[in-house]
């Protein structure tokens, strides 16, 4: 495949007669980690919904692996390599937390290699092998982060959206869910990740992306980023 592995182009997307992108351009190439950050409502959870097939753009394209997928459904999507794991993690509280798993790997190809899958995934997440029988309702809120995660591996996807992975979590089991999206991204996965938490986002990250009022207004490094007067008043209160 030449060029990027994810690319939007001025795309544009609404609720109703409510507009929430104004032209969002970017690209992720394959193998990054990239973080896109912004305040509440800026339109990066829209973003991710557009590039899943959860909301369809009224104008614009999204290219994924060479591909317009800007009309298809959202299962189609995930059949050709997209992971989206939505914010508040969205388990099924009175399923184990293998039933959890084994939900994600509901795609044809997945079927057959159930139990390989979840021993994978019980490999990248030790503690959650530990918990396998257990509701997922009654995990801590790190453990159910690290739940959603596995199950969004478990269609085996070549991106994996993700979106506030740290929302409400103590700080030390945020630094735990970002190593371990940092391994996911060393084996192979490219993600693209919404987040408010910027230092921590851009710790991980290859690249960023600053989503203000339904646009992209700023790129560049993690360095960059944060170096950048702006986001510093603006994020970070310096």
């Amino acid at each position: 495949m030449n060029g990027p592995l994810l690319r939007l182009e001025d795309v544009r997307a609404c609720y109703g007669d409510l507009q929430a992108l104004f032209g969002v351009t970017f690209e992720v190439n394959a193998g990054e980690i990239v973080t896109l950050i912004g305040a509440n409502g800026a339109g990066k959870t829209t973003t991710l919904r557009v590039i899943s097939g959860l909301l369809a753009s009224r104008e614009g394209k999204v290219h994924f692996d060479g591909q317009d997928i800007s009309k298809l459904p959202p299962h189609e999507i995930v059949m050709r390599g997209v992971s989206h794991v939505p914010e508040g993690r969205q388990l099924f509280p009175f399923m184990s937390v293998e039933e959890n798993l084994a939900l994600g790997a509901y795609i044809p190809r997945q079927r057959p290699r159930i139990k390989q899958a979840i021993e994978e995934q019980f490999e990248l997440f030790p503690r959650l092998k530990e918990r396998r029988q257990q509701l997922a309702g009654t995990l801590s809120g790190g453990e159910q982060q690290m739940v959603a995660i596995a199950r969004g591996l478990m269609a085996a996807p070549k991106l994996l959206l993700l979106d506030e992975p740290s929302l409400g979590l103590a700080p030390k089991i945020v630094e735990e869910v970002f190593a371990k999206v940092q391994q996911i991204g060393k084996s192979g996965v490219t993600v693209l990740i919404v987040e408010q938490n910027v230092v921590d986002g851009l710790s991980i990250s290859d690249r960023g992306y600053v989503v203000e009022n339904g646009e992209v207004t700023l790129r560049g490094s993690p360095k960059e980023l944060l170096g950048n007067e702006k986001i510093r008043a603006a994020y970070l209160g310096l």
